[in-house]
């Protein structure tokens, strides 16, 4: 990951003991922030494998939200290896962006299909998708990158998240998925909206150049 500082999405979670205690192990070690970011498709995988599950139950649910969160780690200490620990690569960008978009569409598809809603969880992923594309189009034009929501990565992930852990009880207790489904409809709205936020800050700061 070699990202400068003003393309760098602000975590306020970097500055935990705990996450700068990990970072320095790994920083330590021989791997790689790129392999840490590729690392991070892992846990998409599992969790994306625990929604295709059927029938869900409220363990898969409670199992898939932890997986979301070690995706989410991965992708706050591949920065910190990059940076802090100074293991930043010419090719770290491409780490940085594409499995984090592997990771997204697999978790967000496989909330489609774990709803019997499919179409709502392509057009989620694909909106999640254009929101990244924007603010690297900005980027790519000499704008800092926002990293705004509503619906950033990490609000998505948060929504994902919670849909599954009150879906494990929703499960568990009533035997229904609303909660999932809800979850659904918030990423893909708010991922839309996010992209044209986005779009129209772009154009402010274009303009005013």
């Amino acid at each position: 990951m070699a990202e400068k500082e003003s393309n760098r999405r602000p975590l306020a979670t970097r500055s935990a003991k705990w996450a700068n205690w990990l970072s320095a192990i790994l920083v330590k070690s021989k791997i790689s922030p790129n392999q840490i970011s590729v690392l991070s498709i892992a846990p998409a995988l599992a969790g994306a494998w625990l929604l295709l599950s059927s029938p869900l139950s409220a363990g898969m649910l409670v199992l898939s939200a932890v997986c979301i969160q070690l995706r989410l780690l991965c992708n706050m200490l591949d920065g910190m290896v990059a940076i802090e620990g100074g293991k930043q690569s010419k090719v770290g960008v491409l780490y940085n962006e594409i499995p984090d978009r592997i990771a997204d569409s697999l978790f967000i598809v496989a909330l489609g299909y774990a709803i019997f809603l499919p179409w709502l969880g392509w057009l989620g992923a694909l909106l999640a998708a254009k929101t990244a594309y924007v603010r690297v189009l900005g980027g790519a034009n000499g704008l800092a990158q926002n990293f705004a929501g509503p619906m950033a990565k990490p609000h998505r992930m948060f929504v994902l998240t919670l849909g599954c852990l009150i879906g494990a009880a929703e499960v568990h207790f009533n035997g229904s998925n609303y909660a999932l489904t809800v979850a659904a409809y918030i990423i893909a709205i708010g991922s839309g909206i996010t992209c044209i936020a986005r779009m129209l800050a772009v154009a402010r700061q274009l303009k005013a150049q």
